[in-house]
């Protein structure tokens, strides 16, 4: 159950990557919804979501709490 809602959170923050305040509301929920080994995982993907658009680099915040 935990890895679908993970899937589903890289789904959606697929989708909404094309804006930056949309991405950060998102990535602010899924900190309180993954579990702490997923948000490593998250952390990588965002990174890598970042070479691509520089301007979601603002959204690192919620994970480094």
């Amino acid at each position: 159950m935990a890895r679908a809602m993970y899937e589903y959170t890289l789904t959606v923050l697929k989708k909404v990557s094309f804006d930056a305040s949309l991405f950060c509301k998102e990535v602010e929920k899924a900190v309180k919804r993954l579990l702490p080994h997923e948000l490593e995982d998250l952390r990588i993907f965002i990174q890598s979501l970042i070479h691509q658009n520089p301007e979601l680099n603002q959204c690192l915040i919620y994970l480094k709490a």
